[in-house]
């Protein structure tokens, strides 16, 4: 099946990367760079392929949270070949780079995601500068072209596939009390959640399940139109702070934390808790605790340990990290943060862990 939206310009389904030379021609003509980190080398040069000879070069450098090398080298690329468009062939790694170049040179961007992530939907932002993440948010980095193609997705590690469907259910789960949501993100993010959770068990079993790859990456792209459209919170902060300290691996570090900031915020916003709830099955009272098990059973990390965190490195850097201020619908103080990242370290039970934060 394929789907067209015609409003954030979304092309999905089997083969729409065939597609690719049909989106670029629409959003203009010259010389076109593509991105993609050194392990998508192949897809990138693949796409590089599908357009007219000698239009597209290929850049395979994009790192983890575009750190200023990588970022530096694609807007040299971009300035080398007069590219005034960016295709980002790859996961939230690829994105980031189109977007940091973006910001600088105004390049437009189409995006061929090959994860769940969903950051390829939004106007959001992020650069990491000795061991400090920034983000923000600017209309110029959203991409005016998103082609979803589930077979890219067929390769992914199911690992990798399930801690990044549990990235995108954490924009969800934010959008679902973001300050600015609407009854619109709220359904976005609902539709989201079950999508991602119904299918990634599926993976699990069987990686090469077409049907249920389709069905995750829709769901990526409803938890990234929710996130598009509203305020980052607790979980964001939290993930950006502490991955750019100390240059975690994104994804893995939302499926650790988003149970805890999931339980945190239950009382104070339940919409999220009860789309897993319906799907997991249980009481929304037990979501947080839902979730957790079930990203546990599927092979996310069960802690910030599993991810190389250590008690020294919350001692250097957990004060920055639980500091400053939070867009959050419960109150957070410091304290509770360091609860929050001090059970996440051991890997406690979520409820646990929240039932010794501060209520």
């Amino acid at each position: 099946m394929e789907v067209v939206d015609e409003v954030r310009r979304v092309r999905f389904g089997p083969g729409s990367l065939d597609l690719l030379a049909e989106e670029v021609d629409r959003v203009g003509d010259g010389p076109v760079l593509v991105v993609s980190t050194p392990g998508q080398r192949g897809l990138a040069e693949r796409a590089a392929d599908l357009l007219p000879a000698g239009r597209a070069t290929v850049l395979a450098g994009a790192a983890m949270h575009a750190p200023p090398d990588s970022v530096e080298q694609g807007v040299r690329e971009v300035d080398r070949v007069g590219a005034g468009i960016v295709v980002a062939v790859g996961g939230s790694s690829s994105t980031a780079l189109a977007k940091a170049v973006a910001l600088q040179r105004d390049t437009k961007i189409v995006a061929v995601p090959t994860t769940y992530a969903g950051s390829e939907m939004t106007p959001v932002w992020g650069l990491t500068q000795d061991g400090v993440k920034r983000t923000g948010r600017d209309e110029r980095v959203r991409p005016v072209s998103v082609v979803y193609d589930p077979t890219l997705t067929l390769s992914l590690p199911v690992r990798t596939s399930v801690s990044s469907g549990f990235n995108a259910i954490a924009h969800a789960v934010e959008g679902s009390y973001a300050p600015d949501g609407t009854r619109l993100t709220d359904l976005h993010a609902q539709g989201g959640i079950r999508a991602l959770l119904s299918a990634l068990p599926v993976v699990v079993d069987d990686p090469d399940d077409l049907e249920a790859r389709s069905a995750a990456l829709f769901g990526a792209w409803l938890c990234g139109a929710t996130l598009a459209d509203t305020r980052m919170g607790l979980h964001h902060a939290l993930c950006h702070r502490l991955g750019g300290a100390l240059d975690l691996p994104h994804a893995e570090l939302h499926a650790v934390l988003i149970p805890y900031v999931l339980a945190y915020n239950l009382q104070a916003a339940p919409l999220a808790a009860e789309a897993v709830a319906q799907t997991l099955g249980g009481p929304a009272e037990s979501a947080a605790e839902a979730l957790q098990a079930a990203g546990w059973s599927w092979g996310t990390p069960r802690s910030l340990t599993d991810l190389g965190v250590t008690a020294a490195d919350l001692d250097r850097v957990g004060p920055d990290v639980a500091g400053g201020e939070y867009v959050n619908p419960r109150d957070v103080t410091p304290e509770d943060v360091q609860r929050i990242l001090w059970a996440a370290l051991a890997g406690d039970p979520a409820d646990e862990a929240v039932t010794r934060s501060r209520l």
